[in-house]
């Protein structure tokens, strides 16, 4: 039975994922939504991915492993430690060999988001989806974004990228030429801001569970 790996970003725990898992789980999937350490200065990518690893136990049948904004890290080093059937990068952070998460603004030109945290992350929400998504917000160390992303390449297993037309945060035309110069890929584009998964859980539900079905 397909499982899916759903990583979060900076400053958030697995119970964001509450209802894209839900959903997920009632088209017949698996589902291990993780808590990174985020709040652990001692706990660095190696630990993440760890967690991850953790998590998912001896059950690696036709894992899909989703990573949102800085989870994206997180999500290729778990794709290139274990056997994956594919990679999902959701408002993704793409890594570059030797590019740790501090140089990855600069270096990818990013110069997006403002100061009012609703205004960047949750433009679309509901009143009652932003309340919920603000209550699980946690601090973010700043150890995994300072060491250097440990791959020479990307993983070598199918990928697909999906951007939110409304992410203020990561905006889709930039997401696009991300995905294209690191991916090599076309993105593919959701009708979000930066958390679908708060958002949108039905529809980001429906999208992964039809990448999926692609790799048959």
């Amino acid at each position: 039975m397909p499982t899916f790996v759903l990583v979060h970003g900076a400053a958030d725990q697995a119970a964001s994922w509450d209802e894209v898992a839900a959903a997920l789980r009632g088209r017949g999937h698996q589902v291990v939504a993780v808590d990174l350490p985020c709040e652990d200065d001692s706990a660095g990518l190696a630990e993440y991915v760890d967690t991850v690893v953790g998590a998912i136990g001896d059950d690696i049948d036709e894992l899909v492993v989703v990573g949102h904004s800085l989870g994206g890290y997180t999500a290729a080093l778990v794709a290139e430690r274990l056997p994956v059937r594919l990679l999902v990068y959701v408002s993704g952070m793409v890594p570059r060999p030797g590019e740790s998460a501090d140089e990855w603004w600069a270096n990818t030109g990013h110069h997006f988001g403002t100061d009012d945290l609703i205004e960047t992350f949750l433009n679309d929400a509901t009143p009652e989806q932003a309340e919920r998504a603000m209550a699980l917000a946690l601090d973010q160390s700043g150890t995994p974004m300072a060491e250097p992303f440990p791959l020479a390449a990307q993983p070598d297993v199918p990928t697909r990228y999906l951007a939110g037309t409304r992410d203020n945060m990561f905006p889709a035309d930039w997401a696009r030429a991300m995905a294209r110069d690191r991916l090599g890929i076309e993105a593919d584009e959701i009708d979000a801001g930066h958390c679908p998964y708060i958002t949108r859980p039905d529809e980001l539900a429906q999208r992964l569970h039809a990448y999926l079905e692609s790799t048959m």
